[in-house]
């Protein structure tokens, strides 16, 4: 739907999508995610935006929201995605808009409509063979409805060791100034701690950042085991808002990091961002021999304009 045509209601659920310019990648690994993910609550909560459910695939993004005008909705958006644009740009030593504009959004009227988008947000990770069902997705937060630590041991801080320990009190702090973290921050936080204090702290900044209304979600179903049933028994539908796929496997884009890391012994995937154009079509046509990718994926990982022949 385009921007100046763009409905929304005062309480009623709202399906937003994100897509990238050229439908390049944006979440290449675990600080991606968490720089977006905490900038996202933080403008949720300046906005006064309702989150019921919000699915950080590798290429775009999914949320179903319920704001007070189309006017908030449209600033809330713009906000999170000028601010993590601009963080991933510094970073990746990069410049230039990252998101489409407009972006698509969709009111969802009634009960039914509501469980059916919630459905569909939820099973994008599943229907991209990602995971096998929604709740194993660590970037569509469902698991976070039932546990702080749905992906890691119980974190004990008397057990923790003392990086863990100082790094739990400066999550605390951002979290306590409303501010998002940052790449620098977090890379040097991972650097200090070992694979399971990683898991751990993933768990915590999701859980001290969250602003999704898991409760409100679960309503629309009766109970969360009946929500997680809906989602494994149907793969929900979007009739109102086109989203554009390339292929129906996301599971190439792991593969992609792997191979590029061990070609160039990059610690940080995103040093693959830094290449230059003609370095980058030379990884392009030699990834297209290592892998069963589609070409259009191999472009949108590099972020190289794609245009098929026809």
């Amino acid at each position: 739907m385009r921007g100046q045509n763009r409905k929304c209601y005062n309480g009623i659920l709202n399906h937003s999508c994100q897509n990238t310019r050229n439908g390049f990648l944006i979440f290449y690994n675990v600080l991606d995610h968490l720089v977006f993910f905490t900038t996202f609550c933080v403008e949720a909560l300046s906005h006064n935006v309702q989150v019921l459910e919000l699915c950080q695939m590798p290429d775009h993004i999914h949320h179903s929201t319920i704001a007070d005008s189309r006017r908030e909705l449209y600033s809330f958006v713009r906000d999170y995605t000028s601010r993590f644009a601009k963080a991933q740009n510094v970073y990746c030593h990069r410049n230039g808009p990252l998101f489409n504009t407009p972006f698509k959004s969709v009111p969802k009227m009634g009960d039914k409509k509501a469980r059916t988008n919630l459905i569909y947000v939820g099973n994008n990770p599943p229907e991209r063979r990602l995971v096998k069902n929604a709740e194993d997705y660590q970037w569509g937060f469902l698991a976070y409805a039932k546990s702080d630590h749905p992906f890691s041991e119980k974190l004990v801080l008397s057990r923790s060791s003392k990086s863990l320990r100082r790094i739990i009190k400066e999550v605390d702090c951002f979290r306590a100034s409303i501010q998002p973290l940052r790449y620098d921050i977090l890379k040097k936080w991972f650097k200090s701690i070992n694979r399971a204090e990683a898991l751990q702290l993933v768990d915590y900044i999701v859980t001290k950042y969250s602003v999704i209304d898991h409760d409100a979600a679960i309503r629309f179903f009766g109970s969360y085991e009946e929500m997680i049933v809906a989602m494994h028994s149907s793969t929900g539908s979007e009739y109102d808002l086109n989203e554009i796929t390339v292929g129906k496997d996301d599971t190439y884009y792991q593969q992609i990091t792997s191979l590029i890391k061990k070609r160039y012994g990059f610690a940080d995937i995103h040093d693959v961002l830094r290449l230059s154009q003609e370095e980058k079509y030379e990884l392009f046509e030699w990834l297209g021999t290592k892998t069963m990718a589609l070409p259009e994926q191999i472009a949108k990982f590099l972020r190289m304009p794609f245009r098929r022949a026809k």
